[in-house]
């Protein structure tokens, strides 16, 4: 099938996102683990290329995005979309923006712009400052991620720093005026020379306003949510044709595991939460580079089939930083995701087959370990978060790869609930 919407996200769960919203529409969504070392071959309609480069070095995250970018261009795609989180992770060199100008100057393009609002998860955008709920961004739990600390709320101060074109504004009043009124104001922005543009949103009307107004854009970038009326305005006009039917869940065996590394506030209220209803074995990452995961090893295989246990190094910020103190913040962060991976490894070696992961660099760090390449993209257990389904060491597995915010605070016994749905 020919290739129309080639979209590149900067982690894995932040992928799984984009892809299960993109599915909504029944078209065909094919979401590849890294750059395929082949040529294009068999694509879907959508193709999602996830990568792990939002924290990485700018340089290494720019050439992974033009390398994503080269593969989907020779896939046939006509039009681009760069995923980044719904409450816009980076810092001030990047790689959000310094990702963006590389792949303008790929694609020849003058403007892009930016809309990370997720209305359906409680992400909005109101004159150019960015809300988690009722809260700035800045004064929300994202201003102590351990990794990328969020401290401010203005979306156009955060762009600035990391790139070399101007940036601008469209504001909600714009916005609620209609397309034609969204259109005619980046025409206008464009002619004044701004190419990075913030765009409001702040309800799903205002989505499916930016998506008709921006849909033949060659490049896009935002959260999810801004991308996902876009399979249906294309099925209207007749661009794309013949939704398919969604991929049928493998018959899997009992056996799961819900591996936790997100230090999010929704993160450790779900660890809290499932702690009180299953076995729970909490990981230390200074315990962990001490004596590695032997430990934790021994006690995931003493556990019953049918328990589907939890290993977790959600932690609250104190302890986050305490940990960052004694082993440095790269390396604290390393230890652990290591240790995921090892584990699910040693899961699925025992027959595991169904895995529930709970943050964005310890879902690469999983998925990766398994040698998934490809998923398949079943139901949704919550907004942005779907089952997907792939093959680990020649056996089909599933995988629920979750951002750290994402999900009520039942959601690790909703998921593993949703897939014995049928």
């Amino acid at each position: 099938m020919t290739t129309l919407l080639g979209a590149i996200a900067d982690d894995f769960t932040g992928a799984t996102d984009l892809a299960g919203l993109l599915a909504r529409s029944g078209v065909p969504v094919s979401l590849r683990l890294g750059v395929p070392g082949h040529a294009p071959a068999e694509t879907a309609a959508l193709e999602v290329i996830a990568l792990k480069c939002r924290t990485a070095p700018v340089d290494q995250a720019v050439a992974e995005c033009r390398a994503a970018l080269d593969w989907l261009k020779r896939a046939g795609a006509q039009r681009f979309f760069w995923k980044y989180c719904s409450t816009f992770d980076s810092t001030p060199r990047g790689n959000i923006g310094p990702v963006a100008e590389a792949l303008m100057a790929d694609l020849g393009t003058r403007q892009t712009i930016y809309c990370p609002a997720f209305p359906e998860n409680g992400r909005a955008i109101f004159m150019g400052h960015l809300f988690v709920g009722r809260q700035l961004l800045a004064e929300s739990p994202m201003k102590d991620h351990p990794l990328t600390p969020m401290r401010d709320s203005n979306l156009m101060r955060l762009l600035e720093p990391q790139v070399e074109g101007r940036v601008g504004l469209v504001d909600r009043l714009t916005v609620a005026r209609g397309p034609e009124a969204l259109r005619e104001a980046l025409d206008r922005l464009g002619r004044e020379g701004i190419a990075h543009v913030v765009v409001d949103a702040v309800a799903d009307e205002d989505l499916a306003v930016i998506a008709r107004a921006c849909r033949d854009m060659a490049l896009m970038t935002g959260g999810s949510a801004v991308a996902m009326p876009l399979p249906r305005l294309w099925l209207d006009d007749g661009t794309l044709t013949a939704p398919a039917t969604p991929p049928r869940a493998p018959v899997l065996p009992q056996g799961a595991v819900v591996l936790s590394g997100s230090c999010s506030a929704m993160t450790r209220a779900q660890v809290e939460r499932y702690a009180r209803e299953a076995p729970a074995f909490r990981l230390d990452p200074v315990r962990l580079a001490e004596a590695g995961v032997a430990e934790a090893r021994d006690w995931l295989a003493a556990q019953p089939a049918h328990a589907a246990p939890l290993v977790y190094a959600t932690a609250d910020p104190a302890e986050v930083r305490a940990a960052q103190a004694a082993l440095g913040t790269e390396r604290a962060g390393a230890v652990v995701e290591q240790a995921l991976a090892d584990l699910a490894v040693a899961a699925r070696d025992r027959g595991v087959a169904r895995f529930v992961v709970a943050g964005g660099e310890s879902s690469g760090a999983v998925a990766q370990a398994l040698g998934v390449t490809r998923l398949d993209i079943g139901a949704e257990i919550a907004p942005g978060v779907p089952w997907t389904f792939a093959e680990s060491a020649g056996r089909p597995i599933a995988l629920a790869l979750k951002s750290g915010n994402f999900g009520r605070e039942s959601f690790f016994a909703d998921a593993l609930a949703k897939l014995e749905e049928r």
